[in-house]
């Protein structure tokens, strides 16, 4: 055997992609880097915020202050703070001198109630896990294992051309051969391609990430809307007047009929619904882009997948409207383009095409490898 098809057979057993040494299925990413992030801020904001509030409550006690008689002892003036603290109620006049009451129960139940903002803001994270991530799952192993795979037989397949092409007795007749093969599409692999044009028939995964980006734009606006609520009717009133003549009080004399008290910690629950609510707006654009990528598609990882004898989903615009769930695993591959061998192989091979001057003599990686196994001398030109 010649040193020049020693040297071809080691390039080209070079060129084959190493079996996976480990499960692929451990490392596969089934979030987008965008939606963890989304799902870390919008979960994570509120409890953070809200685990500070109940550490400074703790840490510094009642969070209202009122101002008893001075003829009130110890015990008097805390049951005042503690009772206006457990009605929270203001006692006014309105413009024409009547008599109103506004409660401001709602400062009490503030921090609980970010607690059930971030349990909202989970369930959307909470439906694609157990909706949509076992089918994901499935989809990308066999996909990512499929594309590698149809790597490795273009490789195997030059291999093969190149024993033949050394036992051939004409070498023109083998190369004729070829070019009628290449015609009537035998080097193509139906079963990738089909299973792709199938799933860009089926919708049940871009339903269910449109429904999560649906569900968490509206627990973001209602959020907002909620912390407007109180900005708007509770948080501009740190200071109000309470009654505690009820009850057994109602008939003593010596009691005022209201009391001045003042919410300690005012400022910090002003501070809080701020910060929530400020970066939350902040967050609705970004659930909306993520939902508008799927009006286009990525071509840039189908369109290096070209290379593949027969691959041609592109070409043959088979790509119609992008809202499937082809677009939808297209930008899961895309995220775990780490675990996808081939295509860093592919995009080589495609921008030694698009540098080479005769580009019509690299059509497919089966062209480019029969190029570096020296065959390009007999090869006739497309």
């Amino acid at each position: 055997m010649s040193l020049s098809h020693t040297a071809a057979e080691y390039m080209l057993s070079d060129a084959l992609l190493p079996d996976p040494g480990g499960s692929r299925a451990k490392g596969l990413r089934l979030e987008l880097p965008s939606d963890r992030l989304l799902k870390f801020i919008t979960v994570g904001l509120p409890l953070f915020l809200v685990s500070l509030a109940f550490a400074q409550e703790f840490s510094a006690g009642s969070q209202i202050s009122c101002f008893s008689p001075t003829n009130f002892t110890g015990k008097q003036s805390a049951y005042v703070d503690m009772a206006c603290w457990d009605s929270l109620v203001h006692h006014g006049l309105d413009t024409e001198g009547h008599a109103v009451t506004k409660s401001l129960w709602a400062l009490k139940v503030f921090p609980y109630s970010l607690l059930v903002v971030a349990v909202l803001m989970y369930l959307p994270y909470l439906l694609w896990r157990y909706a949509a991530t076992p089918a994901l799952h499935s989809d990308l192993l066999f996909i990512i294992d499929e594309l590698d795979k149809s790597y490795n037989r273009s490789v195997r397949l030059v291999q093969h051309m190149r024993k033949v092409q050394q036992a051939s007795a004409e070498p023109e007749r083998f190369w004729e051969e070829y070019e009628r093969a290449r015609q009537e599409r035998y080097f193509e692999f139906p079963l990738l391609e089909r299973y792709l044009t199938c799933k860009q028939r089926a919708h049940s995964l871009v339903f269910i990430y449109i429904l999560r980006n649906l569900l968490l734009l509206l627990f973001l606006a209602a959020t907002c809307l909620y912390l407007v609520f109180l900005h708007l009717n509770i948080f501009f009133q740190d200071e109000f007047n309470c009654s505690i003549k009820t009850g057994l009080l109602q008939a003593e004399p010596h009691i005022p009929p209201l009391i001045p008290c003042k919410l300690v910690f005012f400022s910090i629950f002003q501070l809080i619904s701020l910060s929530v609510g400020g970066i939350y707006v902040l967050l609705i654009p970004v659930v909306i882009y993520n939902a508008l990528q799927l009006c286009q598609w990525d071509k840039g990882l189908l369109s290096v997948y070209e290379m593949l004898p027969a691959f041609d989903l592109l070409s043959r615009k088979m790509l119609t409207c992008p809202v499937n769930d082809l677009n939808v695993i297209l930008l899961f591959l895309r995220a775990n383009i780490s675990k996808l061998t081939s295509f860093s192989r592919l995009n080589a091979v495609s921008a030694l095409r698009e540098a080479t001057t005769n580009k019509e003599d690299i059509d497919t990686v089966v062209d480019f490898m029969t190029l570096l196994a020296g065959l390009e001398t007999t090869k006739p030109k497309h």
